[in-house]
Order: C-alpha cells, then structure tokens, then sequence
C-alpha cells in the first residue's frame, strides 16, 4: 500500500513540474491559476489540440466533401433540381410566353391567306412571303445578341421587352393598310419581339433541368402548338364578325394576358459564368460538334417552314375553301402538339440527337410521299397536316436541348441565339421562293409530273420546286 501511495506522488510531482515548465514555455496559454491540477492539465490539452491543423474532426462534426477540382480553382459541379414547385412554375411560364410568341409564329399561313384576299390583294405571293420571312428570319435571328445578354442579365428586362414589342406590333397590325405597314408592324416588331420571349423561355428551362430536359422543354414548347390550333380557328370565326382590325386586337388582348404569366415566372437560378460577355462570339464554331448541329438545324428550318407557311395558300390553290384551308393550319398544329411533347421524353431515355434524326426522316416521309401527291384531296391534305405536323414539331422541343448538350447551361443562351441566328438565314430565304409563283395556276398533278416539272424547271406546276425542295 505504502509503495503505491509513494508511486502515485512521485506521479504527481512530477506531472505538477511538466505542467509548470509548460505554462513557463508557452506563455500564450492564458491558464487561470485557481483550478485545480486537473483542470488545469485538461485546459491546456484542449487548447493544444484546438491550435493544431492536423487534429481530424470530431465524428459528429458536419463533413463538407468537394471534388478535386475545386482546390485547382475549376467551379464545382452544377446540380439540378429536375422538378419541384419552382421549376414547374417556370415551365408554365415558358409554355404561357410560347403560346403568345410561337402562337403567332404558327398563324403566318392565315395572315398570309387573308391579306392576299384583302389589304394585299394587289401584291405577288413573292412580295406578301417577305413579310413573314423578315418576321421569321429576327424571331431567330436576334438571338445572336439575346442570347448573351441573357447569360449575363437573366430573363426579366427580355421577356418584358418583347412582350411589348409583341403586343404594340399585333396593334399595329390591326391598323395597318400598306405593304410597308405591315413590314414594320408585323415583320419588325412581331419578330423582334417574338425573339426577346422565345430565347429566354427556353433558355431558363435549362436552368433547372438537365436529365429531364427534354420532356420538360417539350411540354413548354407544347404552347405554340395550342396557339397554332387556337389562333387560325378564332381568325377564322372572328374575321367575318368583327372585321380584320377588331379580331387582331382581341388576339393583342390576349397576348398580353399571356405575356403577364410569362413576365412573372420565366426566371434563372445559376449565376451567370465569370468573365462572360454580352456580345456575340463566332468562336464556338470551334466545337465540330456543335458546328454541325447548326448546319443539320439550318437545313431542317429551311426545308420545314415551306409547308407551315405555305400549306393554307397551296390548299386554296387547288380548290379547297376558304374555310377548311384555315381550319388545316389548326389541324396541323394539332398533331405538332403531340410531336413536341412525345419527343421530348422520348429524346430523355433513347438520346436527343438519335431522336431529332428519327422525326426529320418521318418530315421526309410525309412531304415526299403525301404532300407530293394530295392536290386538292381533303384527306389527304388532314393525313399530311397531322402526320408533318407531329414530325416537324420537334424542331422546337429537340434543338434547344440538342444545343444544351453540348455546352455548360451558363452559356446556353449564347450558344443557342448564335445557332439560331444562322438557321434564321435559310429562313428568309423563303420570301423568295415564290418569286413568278402563280397561285390562280396551280394543278393537280401525280409525282412523277411533278419530278418531270422539277428536272424540266416546267412551270406549269410551279409547286414542284417547292415541295421537293422541302
């Protein structure tokens, strides 16, 4: 017992002179001398293992786990919520401003049928086909400079700036008597606005999705489909009831309530990317990949919009009425609904681009093989408009999200307007297609009188440069 006592003094002793030679050497240690020993040894072992770096943490400290990348300075890895309250919201904003624009967009072939029966009566098709190849050629052309600015400004002084363009160019259209008003009016103003709607609509989708993308920018495309179906009808009906200015600004009331929705939902959530700039940059050409996407898109749109703008005129021609022609717009549209919103889930779990390759072969198929030969058949003329319309739809729904693939989405938007900016070229090109075109001379005629007329360059069926063109 006596030998264990002494061993635990000597113990003591010599653990009161360690903790004194301690204190002496590392004065820092601010150590209040009325503790016991104890407490004193134990306050200087916490504050030595609290001043050293290699210390791990304790367990139940919260861990932070980042990539390697992030110590080289690179940014780290950008989630997605891939759906939730916010992100659904802004779905339905895109789809509001899309109705409106792309709404718009798809009824060119009822203006273009009306003013040439009417306020435009006196000018070719040529000339009347230049106001909607000026409105197509800014609505995707514009977005080489709105889509940086995008980027770096987000969506709200955009959507809000085309929506007044939009609005105040359907008003002026419905005052509109000359063929220079509706260049200015519809053209500029339709066009430029359409632009500052569309490419932030779907530029904020790729915000917040990036697995889902597809099927979520297709639903939201979806709303130019509806406002294709909904917009010719109500001309339709509206024209001889209340006349052509008072229908036009009943559709520029309704714009603008769409538009309100748009305003209010289309938002971003990643900040824009460091030392982005606000103006155009052609060196993404540099990309193969993403050079040869623009070419393929450039080709689909050119060939596309001949039948979208064309279709109600080219009816008319052969004999359909004046009704029906407009109501085959609507019913094209109808089956583009369904060809923007299938797609995109599809493109979600087989590919995009395996996608997109599939529905322009299935374009091929319906212009070729049922446009080519439906003359002035009713039947025909619905099986072309449902079948093209299903096909074509996803050239709006699929080539957002083809781009998105390619790029980092704090740049989607520069990439996206700059690809749409070159497709806008064959766009315009449409305005002279149709140059000594003849409506009143159109035929019915079988495919190979058509292929005979193409080779011969025989205009007695001019339509045959047109459809085998497409």
């Amino acid at each position: 017992m006596s030998d264990g006592r002494l061993g635990r003094e000597a113990h003591n002793e010599t653990s009161n002179l360690s903790l004194e030679k301690t204190l002496e050497e590392e004065p820092h240690l601010n150590v209040p001398p009325h503790h016991t020993h104890a407490e004193r040894h134990c306050i200087i072992e916490n504050l030595e293992s609290s001043s050293n770096p290699t210390v791990p943490p304790q367990q139940d400290s919260p861990t932070i786990l980042t990539k390697p990348e992030d110590s080289t300075g690179t940014e780290p890895e950008v989630t997605y919520p891939e759906g939730g309250l916010q992100a659904w919201l802004v779905v339905l904003g895109s789809f509001s401003g899309m109705l409106a624009a792309f709404g718009m967009m798809n009824t060119i072939g009822t203006f273009q049928a009306y003013l040439s029966e009417h306020q435009l009566a006196g000018f070719s098709p040529s000339a009347i086909g230049w106001i909607f190849s000026i409105y197509v050629f800014l609505a995707f052309g514009c977005g080489l400079q709105i889509g940086p600015i995008f980027d770096r400004k987000g969506p709200r002084w955009l959507v809000f700036a085309g929506s007044v363009c939009l609005v105040v160019g359907m008003i002026g259209v419905s005052e509109s008597t000359k063929y220079w008003h509706f260049i200015l009016t519809f053209s500029i103003l339709g066009g430029l606005g359409t632009s500052l709607i569309f490419t932030p609509a779907v530029g904020a989708i790729a915000h917040f999705f990036s697995r889902r993308r597809g099927g979520a920018t297709g639903l939201a495309a979806t709303g130019g489909s509806f406002g294709g179906i909904i917009f010719p009808l109500a001309l339709q009906a509206l024209f001889p009831r209340l006349g052509f200015p008072s229908s036009v600004r009943l559709l520029a009331l309704i714009f603008l309530v769409l538009l309100a929705f748009a305003n209010l939902l289309i938002r971003t959530r990643l900040p824009p990317k460091v030392g982005g700039s606000v103006w155009p940059d052609f060196y993404i050409f540099k990309d193969v990949t993403f050079a040869l996407t623009t070419a393929g898109v450039f080709f689909i749109e050119w060939g596309l919009f001949i039948p979208l703008s064309y279709i109600s005129s080219y009816a008319l021609a052969n004999g359909v009425s004046l009704a029906f022609s407009y109501q085959l717009l609507a019913i094209l549209n109808a089956g583009s609904v369904f060809g923007r919103a299938i797609p995109g889930y599809v493109a979600d779990k087989f590919g995009r681009f395996n996608t997109m390759i599939a529905t322009v072969a299935l374009c091929l198929v319906s212009v070729l093989g049922i446009w080519l030969n439906v003359g002035g058949s009713i039947a025909g003329l619905c099986v072309f408009g449902v079948l093209f319309g299903f096909a074509s739809g996803s050239n709006i729904s699929l080539t957002p999200v083809c781009v998105g693939q390619l790029c980092e989405p704090e740049v989607f938007g520069r990439w996206y307007g700059t690809s749409y900016t070159i497709v806008s070229i064959g766009c315009v090109d449409q305005g002279s297609k149709l140059t000594s075109l003849g409506t009143s001379s159109l035929t019915t005629t079988s495919a190979l009188d058509v292929l005979r007329a193409f080779l011969s360059q025989d205009r007695s069926y001019p339509w045959a440069k047109e459809i085998i063109w497409a």
